[in-house]
């Protein structure tokens, strides 16, 4: 029974007091293509070309000094959000990503990697940083504890930020969905419109969302690099 209007988002299903939930998570890895495939799919291809274009731009976004590889942190990180994304747009699926539990330990062992990484093999890199460049020496007291600030709440921007994106759109279908069966055949039918045209603005969000995840999170680290 939902005792309120978040009920939606918890977790219910489970066999011996363990939730089985979460495991929709992984449901993802069943939709990458097979890479030892003779003859590539259309999906595989279509997939590979996804991913060669945000390697390209997160390799842009990090620069000639990043190490070999770092991208495909990222490429990783936007492929998981984006099928916990769109898998919880079909019924009876666990949206993992709507919980603060997921987003958060995605984000916050990234910025503690990048946080420990930049301070110990470019400490003054880092305290360049914290004061911009042309700020007046009486503001510079100032300028630290607000670069301060706004460096340590970054995890959980970045957590808050995809959750509510989430949590707001399957809140609004929900909402919708539960006022139809007191509703005339006219009404219904635009109920049923308005439904589809919510789908389709939540399946934008669902690719925005991890792109922005996975961008920001590029750009984090190519700060302490």
């Amino acid at each position: 029974m939902m005792t309120n209007l978040f009920s939606v988002f918890d977790p219910s299903s489970s066999i011996f007091n363990l939730s089985m939930n979460w495991l929709s998570t992984f449901i993802g890895l069943l939709m990458i293509p097979p890479m030892y495939w003779f003859m590539p799919s259309r999906y595989h291809i279509i997939w590979n070309n996804i991913l060669l274009t945000l390697h390209k731009e997160f390799k842009t976004l990090l620069g000639n000094s990043s190490y070999k590889g770092m991208t495909l942190i990222f490429i990783s990180l936007f492929s998981l959000i984006l099928f916990n994304n769109f898998l919880g747009l079909f019924p009876y699926i666990f949206t993992s990503t709507s919980h603060l539990v997921l987003t958060l330990t995605l984000a916050l062992p990234l910025w503690l990697a990048f946080m420990i990484y930049g301070w110990i093999n470019h400490t003054q890199h880092m305290f360049t940083h914290l004061v911009p460049q042309g700020t007046p020496a009486i503001l510079m007291p100032f300028m630290v504890c607000i670069e301060t600030i706004s460096n340590i709440i970054r995890p959980g921007t970045l957590a808050v930020r995809l959750t509510a994106n989430m949590i707001a759109g399957h809140l609004l279908l929900t909402l919708l969905g539960n006022t139809g069966p007191s509703l005339s055949s006219v009404i219904l039918s635009l109920l049923l419109i308005t439904q589809i045209l919510l789908l389709i603005l939540e399946s934008a969000v669902a690719i925005i969302q991890s792109y922005v995840f996975a961008v920001l999170s590029t750009l984090y680290s190519s700060e302490v690099i």
